[in-house]
């Protein structure tokens, strides 16, 4: 794919669609992020953080040998030092791909999924598929830390404003290492412009961020256009320039679409990969 390219002029999304339910590889739409990280001042071949984007696949089927269904769920990690990232709704054309397809068994549903997204990201993806007759768990949980949201603010900005990010008026040696959170995370898709909702989580070790102006700057992705995986960038280059953290994670959980949600989690390195703990709206 040329990188030059507008994404929304080949992408399938927004677009009416022929719904397949034969296997179909080739509906993977990848876009490289390096498109998007340019605008960040990222230069190609480098970041600044390391992560993953964790996928939940909440309605994944296909045919036994013997043409009977099986229902599944499904989680996928994609690393963030992929050359690039899937489009969702792609995504999900290609897994309704597996509905009136046979399959040996679980473990080539795998075989074949990790395939086929590693191909598509450019690197290794892994999946774990759990069958339904397995009675499989997920758990709900609030972050262990502080809620912005409590928070009595006045908010103006819809659009990014790094600009309302800083640490508190604090001598220099003043450090502290906290977790943040906020439900209040909003932004748009790129190309359709309809709403993504997110919780998003932000640790740190470093000089005190201020929690009103955070709070105020996350409200103000509220009509932003961007994809889940390019805002949660975009948050953690805009801490890092205008907070200066030791250390820093940026995490967060959107609400499913079309039976998934996509979770990404960037980090400087000193924080590991949460787990795929599910948000109370997912």
């Amino acid at each position: 794919m040329n990188p030059t390219l507008d994404p929304s002029t080949l992408s399938p999304l927004g677009k009416p669609t022929e719904y397949r339910s034969d296997y179909a590889p080739e509906l993977l739409y990848p876009i490289p992020r390096q498109l998007k990280r340019a605008e960040l001042g990222i230069a190609a071949g480098t970041q600044p953080f390391v992560g993953a984007d964790i996928w939940n696949a909440y309605e994944l089927s296909w045919l036994n040998p013997r043409g009977k269904p099986v229902v599944a769920v499904g989680s996928f990690r994609i690393p963030a030092d992929s050359p690039n990232l899937i489009e969702s709704k792609s995504f999900k054309l290609y897994l309704n791909s597996f509905n009136q397809t046979v399959f040996a068994d679980l473990a080539a549903v795998v075989t074949t999924l990790q395939r086929d997204l590693s191909a598509a990201a450019g690197a290794p993806v892994t999946a774990k598929i759990e069958d339904l007759r397995g009675r499989p768990q997920n758990v709900i949980e609030y972050p262990q830390g502080i809620a912005l949201d409590e928070l009595d603010i006045d908010c103006t900005d819809y659009q990014p404003m790094p600009e309302l990010l800083s640490t508190v008026d604090a001598p220099e040696t003043a450090k502290t290492e906290e977790t943040l959170y906020s439900h209040l995370l909003k932004s748009n898709c790129l190309v359709t412009g309809q709403p993504d909702w997110a919780m998003v989580i932000i640790r740190y070790r470093g000089r005190p961020i201020d929690h009103a102006g955070l709070l105020r700057y996350l409200v103000s992705f509220r009509n932003h256009n961007e994809f889940h995986e390019q805002c949660v960038e975009r948050i953690f280059c805009d801490l890092s320039r205008r907070c200066a953290p030791e250390a820093l994670s940026v995490y967060a959980r959107y609400t499913r679409r079309g039976g998934l949600d996509i979770n990404p989690f960037r980090s400087s390195g000193e924080f590991a990969l949460p787990g795929n703990t599910r948000e109370i709206r997912q």
